[in-house]
């Protein structure tokens, strides 16, 4: 008997509070109401979140490198399958397609999210699992939760709100984005973005 498949997207980053210089992933099922979080690290994180801002980095990042690499070779992401949950850790695989090969690859959850994103592709995990570990989730409650999380959306992270943006214009903010860009300072990037966004949504 094959296992009922949930289709999961990606509903957000936030820093995590349980452990230092780590995020954490929430991923939702498209039909219901249940989250899972995922503890990922900062690069991962970093990854996602820049994808999701819609930036563009002046040089490929990993996952951008990987992606040119697998369509060089007309290897296409076709899905990602988070397919076991073991001692707290997510496992899952990439399922690739090349001619008419079906491919599985190995990989964390983390950057198996990320290059969800850049082969824009769907991520699905089992019902078995979203018994173990989903959610009803709460977005106060997000940095509360320990364990096995990835990323909420730019508009729900819970940053540190530091009053260095406070005097400037929108056309400034947008200046000093792009600068951070171009000098691959993403961290700073995405707490300017959510600065304009901020102020964009208050208009």
């Amino acid at each position: 008997m094959s296992k009922k498949r949930i289709k999961l997207n990606i509903l957000g980053l936030s820093y995590s509070q349980t452990q230092t210089g780590a995020y954490a992933l929430v991923l939702a099922e498209e039909e219901g109401e249940r989250r899972i979080p995922i503890i990922i690290g900062g690069v991962e994180a970093q990854s996602i979140a820049i994808k999701l801002e819609g930036l563009t980095p002046p040089r490929p990042l990993t996952h951008d490198l990987f992606l040119n690499f697998a369509k060089a070779f007309d290897i296409e992401i076709v899905e990602v399958v988070i397919y076991k949950l073991e001692e707290g850790i997510f496992y899952s695989e990439l399922i690739c397609k090349r001619e008419k090969e079906t491919l599985h690859i190995d990989s964390r959850t983390s950057d198996a999210v990320a290059l969800a994103l850049r082969f824009n592709c769907p991520i699905y995990t089992y019902e078995e699992i979203m018994d173990k570990a989903g959610i009803v989730l709460d977005f106060d409650a997000v940095e509360d939760e320990g364990g096995d999380t990835e990323e909420l959306s730019p508009e729900q992270r819970k940053e540190p709100k530091g009053e260095e943006f406070s005097g400037k214009s929108i056309d400034e903010l947008k200046t000093l984005l792009d600068d951070a860009v171009q000098k691959e300072d993403y961290e700073r990037a995405s707490k300017i973005r959510d600065e304009i966004k901020t102020r964009e949504k208050g208009n």
